[in-house]
């Protein structure tokens, strides 16, 4: 009986506990889910040092402690769940390996990071890695090219996200602890931050920074803004307040939006959000092309590949916008990106970590094309480190700049830091060269030069050599290239050529040949400029590059001589029946006596035949096997001089 009634009472003092414990997990739960992550974690914590052990509880106060960058709890919080042998979603492999790599335990990190992949072979977080397992050799060839320190306006709270405005910084901080400022945002516990700016000199060094106090601060946060160059209009992010309201989404949760405000006698006004903003997602972290006429920025607005994607939107001449356009992939992927900042070389820097990184947020630069995003590359671990690296902000000329960390030796939990950058990350590559004469070896002063891309489809510069003979091209590292040479009484010279990996020069003597004898009636002037075949697509007549390239050789010489008049001569190679190959040569000797009449010469000093298979050079007639080397030298277009 008494052993009776004690179970009894344990297991009512059991149901009682396991009743309280679920209760503070609910009230935990909806803290969570408004995002209150600090008050949050509190309770979970608590719970958990009581011995509860559940898959959601441990997702939960990982996530917690993954969003606030807190990467040492989230790897013990992610570490109990996947020792609970359960099934664990993907993108809790990825949060692990992250939150590792922070730790410095890039090993087991890339383990995860291998299961990940296992199980998600279709997210591009999951493809980058796998198509290079040596990001930290890549990572490692791009550091090295900084001087940084600790830029002189940080304080012990959270200093982050640079923008130039007329000769200052303008950034966010959680320094002020007036009565407003004691106001905390849940997310971090930390105070709402307002912008503040300091005076920069000529060095980027920094005077002691004061509040705005025009208009553009609330009770909210405001952060990383970006100004027009005449100074009168800026982009900044906000919570979602406006005129003393406060804006929530579904779920009772006030998230962030860009606004527009205009400079009027020194006050910040006519301030409105932007057309694109809900009350439903975040728009954040705004940035200007150049021209100023292109917005980017950060948003989980519907379409967002991953967590937050990097868009762009179109200002208009009225100040109307367009619609927003995610910039997709590459450099969006399913992870975050954010904080883009655009330079007017056409480069965007943004943080990410979903592209192989050191951990947390690194930052990352792209090229901007017509044809979107390439050239993504980690800018290295001088800025970037395993912690959070974000809002880099440089000027293109001086190659100073700022970023944003919370690694290791700061003063606060964010830190701006100041930069120089030494080392340009982009190879930067010319093609420098001498023409000179082949017989005598002396420089050929005002010889021309032509450069094409490696398949002649594309004409990319032309030049002339100097009084020493020498030239320069910009050019791109790695990249082949086709050089054509020519001067007046010199046979014109091609060359290929590759250009090296590494900054610094590519250098390319070309010697020219004098003809050795003046050119006759009869002869083949094709075979006197160098042309071994004109190229056409296969059973086609259309002038390619490769031809218009060969022809203006023959174009050149016509020039030269006023009087010569030319037979063009089209042969093809056996295949296809003779009525066949009769009409398409043809065709090819009219489409060769068309371009040349195009470019400027009379149709008085051409003629021009096909004689099909008629006149093989070669023993590959109807029903013999021939290489295709061997049909090619049929395939073949003559240029006789018929008068001089």
């Amino acid at each position: 009986m008494t052993k009776y009634i004690l179970h009894c009472l344990l297991l009512s003092v059991f149901s009682f506990n396991a009743y309280s414990q679920q209760q503070k997990i609910a009230s935990a739960d909806k803290k969570y889910d408004t995002h209150a992550y600090v008050d949050a974690i509190k309770i979970y914590e608590h719970v958990a040092e009581k011995g509860y052990k559940s898959e959601d509880l441990f997702q939960k106060l990982g996530n917690s402690f993954y969003f606030n960058s807190d990467f040492e709890k989230a790897v013990k919080w992610y570490g109990k769940l996947f020792a609970m042998d359960t099934a664990i979603k993907p993108e809790y492999y990825y949060r692990y390996a992250q939150s590792l790599k922070s730790t410095g335990n890039t090993a087991k990190a890339n383990e995860i990071l291998d299961l990940f992949y296992q199980k998600s072979k279709n997210d591009s977080r999951a493809q980058l890695y796998q198509a290079d397992k040596n990001y930290l050799e890549e990572i490692n060839a791009n550091s090295g090219r900084y001087k940084i320190e600790n830029a002189s306006v940080n304080s012990t709270y959270s200093d982050y996200g640079t923008a130039f405005y007329q000769n200052k910084i303008v950034f966010a901080s959680t320094r002020d602890k007036s009565i407003f400022g004691q106001r905390k945002d849940k997310w971090t516990g930390d105070s709402y931050t307002n912008l503040y700016e300091a005076d920069l000199d000529e060095n980027f060094n920094l005077s002691e920074p004061k509040k705005i106090n025009r208009g553009i601060n609330s009770k909210f946060h405001e952060s990383t803004p970006v100004f027009t160059k005449d100074g009168k209009t800026v982009y900044f992010t906000r919570n979602n307040y406006i005129d003393g309201k406060k804006g929530k989404n579904e779920s009772k949760t006030t998230l962030i939006k860009i606004y527009r405000a205009t400079l009027e006698n020194d006050e910040w006004t006519n301030i409105i959000e932007l057309p694109f903003t809900s009350n439903n997602y975040s728009t954040a972290h705004p940035a200007l092309s150049s021209d100023e006429k292109t917005l980017y920025f950060a948003s989980d607005m519907p379409g967002t590949i991953g967590q937050s994607d990097i868009f762009k939107v179109t200002i208009k001449p009225n100040g109307e916008f367009g619609t927003p356009e995610n910039l997709g992939k590459p450099i969006n992927t399913e992870g975050k990106e954010t904080f883009p900042f655009v330079t007017d070389e056409n480069e965007i820097y943004f943080a990410s970590d979903g592209h192989p990184g050191l951990g947390g947020l690194d930052v990352f630069v792209g090229k901007i094309t017509p044809n979107g995003i390439t050239e993504i590359k980690n800018i290295g671990a001088d800025v970037n480190s395993t912690k959070d690296d974000f809002a880099y902000l440089i000027d293109s000329k001086s190659r100073r700049g700022f970023f944003t960390s919370n690694k290791n030796g700061g003063f606060g939990s964010d830190d701006i830091y100041k930069f120089t950058e030494t080392k340009k990350l982009t190879c930067v590559q010319e093609l420098q060269g001498t023409i000179i004469n082949l017989a005598s070896g002396e420089v050929l002063s005002n010889s021309t030069l032509t450069l094409y891309d490696s398949k002649l489809n594309q004409l990319i510069s032309t030049t002339n050599s100097d009084a020493n003979g020498h030239f320069t091209f910009a050019v791109e590292c790695g990249t082949a290239y086709h050089i054509r040479a020519e001067k007046e009484t010199f046979t014109t010279k091609e060359e290929s050529i590759v250009i090296a990996k590494e900054n610094g020069t590519t250098n390319l003597t070309i010697a020219l040949e004098s003809p050795k004898a003046e050119v006759t009636i009869g002869d083949d002037l094709g075979k006197y400029v160098g042309i071994k075949t004109i190229y056409f697509d296969l059973n086609k007549a259309d002038i390619r590059p490769e031809a218009a390239l060969d022809l203006e050789k023959v174009l050149e010489v016509l020039k030269q001589y006023p009087t010569m008049k030319l037979d063009i001569r089209s042969h093809t190679d056996s295949r296809q029946s003779h009525q066949y190959n009769q009409i398409l040569s043809d065709k090819r000797a009219n489409s060769i006596l068309k371009w040349l009449v195009d470019n400027g010469i009379s149709t008085s000093r051409l003629t021009g035949k096909g004689y099909g298979e008629t006149q093989l050079v070669n023993k590959c007639a109807d029903g013999v096997k021939c290489s295709e080397e061997e049909h090619q030298m049929n395939r073949r277009s003559e240029f006789i001089i018929i008068e001089m």
